[in-house]
Order: C-alpha cells, then structure tokens, then sequence
C-alpha cells in the first residue's frame, strides 16, 4: 500500500498535469476539452490509483497485461482504461478478457495483431474497440511500429477488415533524451494528414497519441490529443515490480 505522504502528493501532481495540459491546449487556440490526459500507473500499487481515482480522474493506462488484469478487476469499473504498451498478439484475449472496459489500445503494430484483437472481441460479445496504429517516428531499431511509409496499409487494414475495432487515430514514442521530440511529433502529424485524405477521415477527430512526462506540452501544442504522463504524476517506477 502507498503512503498517505505519497498519494496526496500524487494527488497534487496529477492536478498540476492537467493544469499544464489545458495551458498548452489554449496557447495554441485548441479546446483543452479535446486533450486527454492517461495516467499510466504501471508498476504502481491499487492503493495509489485508487488515490487518484478518488481526485476525481477516470482515465488511466498499463502497459504489462498481466499487471493489467491483476489491477483492473480490483479498482472501479466506470474507469477508462488505456493499453499503452506493446502488446504480443497472444496475449489480446487474454487482456480484453480480463479489463472487460478497456477503451483503447494504443500501440496496434501490425495486421496479426490486429485481427487477433478483432477475433478477441468477437468471441466476447463485446462492444467495438477503439485502436491506435503505431508508427515508429525515431528510425529506432528497439522501437515497436510500423515504419512511416507503412502507416496507411495498416490503418486501412484495420478499417477495412477488422469490423470489430474502431481505426482511431495513430500512436508515438519518441526518443528516451527527448532530442528529436519535435521532428517526432512533425512526422506522425504528416501521417495523419496522409491517413485522414486517403481514407476521408476528419483531422478534427483523429486521435493522436503522443507525449509522455517529458514532453506533453510540446505534444499538445503540435496536435496531440492523448498524453501518457506516468512518473510526473506517480513519481519513480520500480521496475522489479514488473510483470509482462
């Protein structure tokens, strides 16, 4: 279990996100209404989620599924939850089993997983999930996603032949120091621009993910529309807690 010391101060924290958040949102004219923040509460107790559950915040993020699905049934069910790590195609009905209100997967990064995800769903009787198709901006070999190039014939597959996910936007991680941020960001909005006219979808309501402790103010004032601040909020992670 947390501290009372470490959950409040969590508590002040993730107010002090939102605030930055809805600051960059309306330096750049945009609805901060249209910017989402994801607490990701990977590796960090229930008794800390449930902490900032109880400020007043319902959307939080994981990135381990079976972490996942050992937190999940224990907090409330009205939370919206985010899949923000990479996700073995394996382990897709394993996770939508387990958090029954999941509401998005942000890092879709070929056509297996995808159809495995839409298989899962499926076999549930669940209602559609909302995906995002991961692009790898940095050119990193270690990163997950589909190279730049590649982004519209996953996103179309998706639309296409996955009747049971929501294409809904593209997903991001840029460089670990942060250094290449801003051409990051550039290239997964020329994405969007490309995916939205081929497949006449509005710019207006594509969701980009993009932006993590370090930048999610840039992220914002270049388009982001979901941010995924996790140690600002919760402080350090402890690794040795994780599980895959």
């Amino acid at each position: 279990m947390a501290a009372p010391a470490v959950e409040a101060t969590a508590a002040t924290a993730l107010r002090s996100v939102i605030l930055r958040a809805r600051k960059a949102a309306e330096r750049v004219g945009r609805d901060p209404e249209r910017v989402r923040v994801v607490a990701v509460s990977k590796t960090k107790p229930v008794s800390l989620i449930r902490q900032i559950y109880d400020a007043g915040h319902r959307c939080f993020g994981e990135n381990y599924v079976q972490e996942f699905i050992d937190k999940a049934p224990q907090l409330p069910e009205d939370i919206e939850w985010h899949f923000v790590g990479h996700l073995q195609s394996n382990k897709a009905k394993t996770l939508l089993a387990g958090v029954p209100n999941l509401a998005m997967v942000h890092g879709v990064d070929g056509e297996k997983v995808a159809n495995h995800l839409d298989r899962a769903v499926s076999s549930l009787g669940r209602h559609p999930l909302k995906v995002l198709v991961q692009v790898n901006t940095s050119g990193e070999a270690s990163k997950s996603g589909v190279e730049p190039s590649s982004v519209l014939e996953l996103a179309r597959h998706v639309n296409m032949h996955c009747p049971n996910l929501v294409f809904s936007g593209l997903m991001t991680i840029g460089m670990p120091d942060y250094t290449s941020t801003p051409e990051n960001f550039r290239t997964l909005t020329n994405c969007r621009a490309e995916v939205c006219k081929a497949l006449g979808m509005s710019e207006d309501q594509f969701e980009l993910s993009m932006g993590m402790s370090g930048d999610f103010e840039q992220a914002i004032e270049m388009g982001s529309t979901n941010v995924r601040v996790g140690s600002t909020i919760f402080g350090p992670r402890d690794y040795s807690k994780k599980s895959t």
